[in-house]
């Protein structure tokens, strides 16, 4: 592919955000990463970055060319292990995004699988943003609530999400146990910041309590977590993390209206590669363990 070097070397600048980044991911100077920017911004005769004092940021011109070289530099990658008679390995880069709420599950199963293939690196990207597969930025991601529409991506059913209202046994100490939805309005609550959260749980605690008894808000499910832990109030936690911590009590049985699903996303493009389709049947299979 003609100037395909200035292609890979706007890709990683896009993906790591540096100059220096790319520089040391492709092994060249940095000089030889501004020449190459330059270059194909000229050819192209448009700005693929935003250059900025913590680094490059790309352009929307610039999204289309890191989800073109994402695709691109994975294809090349499956080519070339076909051509060398090792189809079957995983190497390269596997960037998988989630809620951070999953990373006590997640970590454990990339981490084996990296451990099974020496060569490949793991990005996990977690946080409440919503990473856009189409643009490169994600092989894979773990997605809760309504099963995501996005054009060209491939959604799969994965797991349901149980959820438990937990507090500490310190706070029922000093507050008394939560007697059924009517004694609601005595506690206080750890709840969502976002006053439009579409968790089916957090639609549940808004519906049948006020704003003034959720007196701890956060702004995502781990320091949710930590605020239950800490004594803060009453809140939801995934019954996966709450077996965790033997401190807990379960204040309502579990309704199934708290219920999330959990989806496997992926984009067309990248569905088919070896890399994306050993991870999925690996995941699916340790996900077996998650017993709630």
């Amino acid at each position: 592919m003609e100037n395909w070097d200035e292609v890979r070397t706007a890709y990683q600048v896009a993906r790591m955000g540096t100059v220096s980044g790319a520089a040391e991911v492709l092994g060249v100077h940095h000089a030889t990463v501004i020449r190459h920017i330059d270059a194909i911004e000229a050819r192209m005769g448009v700005k693929l970055f935003q250059r900025h004092a913590r680094g490059y940021t790309p352009t929307e011109a610039g999204q289309d060319l890191l989800r073109v070289a994402q695709t691109t530099d994975d294809q090349f990658s499956q080519l070339a292990g076909r051509l060398k008679g090792q189809g079957d390995e995983v190497t390269g880069e596997l960037v998988v995004t989630s809620l951070s709420s999953l990373s006590h599950l997640l970590v454990p199963v990339l981490t084996e699988f990296q451990q099974m293939h020496p060569g490949l690196i793991i990005r996990y990207l977690t946080g409440e943003r919503l990473f856009r597969l189409e643009y490169g930025e994600a092989h894979v991601a773990l997605r809760a609530g309504n099963a995501p529409d996005q054009p060209d991506n491939v959604v799969q059913p994965f797991l349901s999400q149980r959820v438990g209202l937990f507090a500490t046994q310190s706070y029922v100490d000093k507050h008394g146990m939560l007697n059924g939805v009517e004694d609601l309005p005595n506690h206080r609550f750890v709840g969502s910041d976002n006053a439009d959260s579409r968790a089916p749980f957090n639609r549940w605690l808004r519906d049948h309590t006020t704003p003034e008894t959720i007196m701890f808000r956060c702004t995502d499910g781990v320091a949710m977590q930590e605020a239950i832990l800490a004594d803060a109030g009453i809140g939801f936690m995934s019954l996966w993390e709450a077996a965790r911590h033997s401190n807990l009590v379960p204040m309502m049985e579990p309704l199934k209206e708290w219920e999330g699903s959990l989806w496997l996303v992926t984009h067309v493009d990248l569905h088919r590669t070896n890399k994306v389709q050993s991870f999925l049947k690996f995941l699916k299979e340790r996900s077996k363990e998650w017993v709630a």
